[in-house]
């Protein structure tokens, strides 16, 4: 796990260095970005652990402990951020997603360090595939947190609920992707599909307003 920490230290350095140099202003983005970094890494303890305690191979690792391990984790700092600094629900769906986004950018590092870069185009299809299912999780998790946290009787549910939705998908998204073959190309454009449907729906739905002004 050496190589992990020090390609987190590699990145971080940077990112802090501008996060001072950008002031309070680019703070947040910074520190959610650094976030999801620092889950990611952490997963990849409670991943291994977890799978020496059961004795778990490598396809079930990949399909039943890292999906609940890796969600639960990248839910815990939005979690903190609401409860200490109580956002703006404007203020939730960017956070939720800058560390989704950090995770993915993490894992896809790692991932590359140890496999190489022969297989670029693999690589591409694996990176906009991983880093989809992680900000459709995101996103799941942020806009559903925007409408379950303004009902106090539906908090504690609806989390569980939201985290049982990530946790299924990201799932069935690591099973296909340990099948092999053909079907995990089918999974890593699934998620990325999703995204730009759902991108498209929205413009289709709610066009910008400001055009009309």
């Amino acid at each position: 796990m050496t190589y992990m920490e020090n390609i987190f230290v590699c990145i971080a350095a940077p990112l802090l260095v501008a996060a001072l140099c950008m002031g309070k202003r680019y703070l947040r983005f910074f520190l959610f970005a650094f976030a999801g970094m620092g889950v990611c890494l952490l997963s990849a303890y409670i991943n291994t652990f977890a799978a020496v305690l059961y004795q778990a191979d490598g396809f079930h690792a990949a399909a039943e402990i890292a999906p609940v391990v890796e969600e639960v984790m990248k839910l815990l700092p939005l979690l903190f951020y609401l409860m200490v600094f109580e956002p703006e629900p404007e203020d939730i769906r960017p956070a939720v997603l800058i560390i989704a986004a950090g995770f993915a950018t993490f894992e896809n590092i790692c991932y590359l360090v140890q496999n190489g870069a022969e297989q670029l185009l693999f690589l591409l299809i694996r990176g906009f595939g991983t880093g989809a299912m992680h900000v459709l999780c995101g996103a799941v998790i942020g806009y559903g947190l925007v409408y379950v946290w303004q009902r106090t009787w539906l908090k504690f549910a609806g989390t569980l609920g939201l985290l049982g939705v990530t946790i299924g998908f990201h799932g069935i998204y690591n099973l296909l992707i340990a099948y092999g073959g053909r079907v995990q190309y089918i999974a890593y454009l699934l998620p990325a599909g999703i995204v730009l449907a759902g991108l498209l729906g929205g413009k289709l739905l709610f066009p910008d307003r400001r055009k009309n002004n």
